[in-house]
This record gives C-alpha cells, sequence and structure tokens, in this order.
C-alpha cells in the first residue's frame, strides 16, 4: 500500500488481485444477493482509493481493509435493515423454495460424492446465517479473509480475549449445526 500511495500503480494491482476474492466472498456471506455484494464491493475499492494518502502502516493492509468493509457493512445494515432481511428472504426462497427431487434432478449424473458436497456446503451456509451476527462475522474474518485473533480484534474493535471467544463460539456452533443438519460430526 505504502508503494500505491507514491504513485506505483502495479502495487494497488498486486493488492487487488490478492484481496479481491477474500473480500468479495466477505460481502458475499453477509449479503447473498451478488449485485448488492458486488456494489459494496466495488465501494470499498473506491474508497482504498480515495483514502490512499490518508493510509498509516500502523497495521497490516488487510486488517485496515477488512477495517472498511466491516465499516460498510454495519452503515449498509444500519440503514438498510428493513430491506436487507427482504433480500436475503427472497434469496433464501429462490434456493430453499425448490423440492428437493427437483434439486436432486438437476444434479443429473454427478457422482454421489459431489452431491454429498453439495448438501455439505449448504448446510454450512445455512449453520453460518444461524450464528449470532458478532461470531458470524469473527468466523468469516478469519476464514475468508484470514486474519488472525488480533486483527479481527482490531477490526470489530473489541479486545481480543473478546475475539478469539466468539471465534471459540462459532466453531462450537457450526460444529453442533452441522452435525444436526449432516448427521456427521464436521468442522
Amino acid at each position: 500500500m505504502q508503494h500505491y500511495v507514491q504513485g506505483d500503480l502495479l502495487a494497488f494491482e498486486t493488492l487487488y488481485k490478492r484481496h479481491k476474492g477474500g473480500l468479495y466472498r466477505y460481502f458475499m456471506r453477509h449479503i447473498p444477493e451478488p449485485s448488492l455484494a458486488e456494489d459494496l464491493y466495488q465501494e470499498i475499492w473506491n474508497k482504498v482509493i480515495l483514502q490512499a494518502k490518508h493510509y498509516k502502516p500502523t497495521a497490516k493492509f488487510t486488517t485496515w481493509l477488512y477495517t472498511l468493509a466491516h465499516n460498510k457493512l454495519v452503515d449498509h445494515v444500519r440503514h438498510l435493515s428493513v430491506v436487507n432481511k427482504v433480500v436475503v428472504q427472497s434469496f433464501d426462497a429462490e434456493i430453499t423454495g425448490y423440492p428437493e427431487e427437483f434439486k436432486q434432478s438437476q444434479m443429473g449424473n454427478k457422482p454421489e460424492n459431489e452431491l454429498t458436497s453439495i448438501r455439505v456446503a449448504n448446510s454450512l451456509k445455512q449453520c453460518i446465517g444461524q450464528l449470532p451476527q458478532v461470531q458470524k462475522d469473527s468466523f468469516l474474518l478469519k476464514e475468508e479473509a484470514g486474519l488472525s485473533v488480533k486483527d479481527i480484534a482490531t477490526v470489530l474493535n473489541t479486545s481480543f480475549e473478546a475475539s478469539k471467544s466468539r471465534l471459540r463460539y462459532a466453531y462450537k456452533n457450526l460444529r453442533q449445526c452441522l452435525h444436526l443438519k449432516t448427521g456427521r460430526a464436521m468442522l
């Protein structure tokens, strides 16, 4: 980031390539409507460009980036909480509204293990959606962004111990939820 601030455009390209996937998934996990997640995602990269001169290397770039992303999500939820609920419900209805037979017929001749993987992935997505927001935020920052507990605490403006506890409970709740949905111990 320091190189980009000094005018090196290739440095920005490197940052973008390194963080684009995780940041996009972070938004998609919170707001599972692709166009809205894409808008927020683009707003963060615009903010990175506009605030580059104000960047201070007191923390890793990743921590700063996900702090911006988290704050954007908080603002979005605060101002559009009713709209967000409608969007999430309509997305869930699209995915879960089809009977299981239809889903299986759409799978065609795919192997059983791929079907199992899809079911586990859908179960995990549902379980993540059921986590309390503070656990969900911590879990996604850990798994999607690869942040350390210390960096998660910085992004969420909480103590190290609180972040560690939230992660521990998130994993515990996910294990229990997945076990109930799949009948298998996971995570």
